[in-house]
């Protein structure tokens, strides 16, 4: 059998493993939980996209291309905002071996999506997992400082009451008001904001995936 066959067939099926699990995933949020389970009065979010982090992104984000791929889009629009060259999902994952099928198979884990990133910039990837909610509130305070960007890994069940895993950006900090401005990826959704403590109850979850705890990844 030829090797340019048994290629193309690994291929198909990869594509009809993405597509089922596009398919078949988790419910989908309302359009009504998408706009009531957020903070999106016009004034904060306006202030939010001030913030200085905010600022770099121009009050405009390059959408997720599919349900599976908001890891590579939150770390194509980071890397946009701080003039890194790969600034679209394609450029980020070539090379990786990730996704290669066009779908990201049940998702990347935390740990996974910072190899990415990491193999994409000179800049420090960390991942920041276990946090306490005191350790999310000072992290969160430093979410303004224009030498960091982070991406935070949450579960949308927590905050929508439906959905799953999920990666975006985080724009910044209102500290006065105690809300973090969250660059979601997913056209849906767009940018919203929301308290501190439900954000941290949304990454303070397992990953059933990797078995691990959601949490953040820190570029530096």
């Amino acid at each position: 059998m030829k090797r340019s066959f048994i290629l193309a067939v690994i291929a198909g099926v990869g594509l009809l493993c993405g597509a089922a699990f596009l398919i078949v995933g988790p419910s989908p949020v309302s359009p009504d939980a998408i706009q009531s389970s957020v903070i999106r009065t016009p004034a904060l979010i306006d202030s939010a996209w001030k913030l200085p982090v905010a600022a770099t992104f121009n009050a405009s984000l390059d959408w997720q291309t599919n349900s599976s791929r908001c890891g590579p889009a939150s770390v194509a629009n980071t890397f946009r905002s701080i003039g890194e060259e790969e600034t679209t999902e394609a450029e980020v994952l070539a090379g990786t071996g990730k996704c290669w099928t066009g779908f990201c198979i049940v998702g990347l884990t935390l740990d996974e999506l910072a190899d990415v990133a990491q193999a994409k910039t000179g800049r420090k990837v960390s991942v920041l997992r276990n946090l306490s909610a005191d350790e999310f509130r000072e992290h969160m305070k430093h979410a303004n400082d224009p030498g960091r960007r982070y991406i935070i890994n949450f579960t949308r069940e927590t905050i929508f009451g439906a959905g799953s895993g999920h990666f975006s950006p985080i724009g910044g900090y209102l500290e006065a008001e105690d809300l973090v401005f969250v660059l979601d990826v997913n056209e849906r959704y767009k940018p919203w904001l929301i308290e501190r403590e439900r954000l941290f109850s949304a990454m303070d979850s397992i990953d059933s995936d990797g078995d691990k705890k959601r949490g953040l990844l820190l570029i530096e």
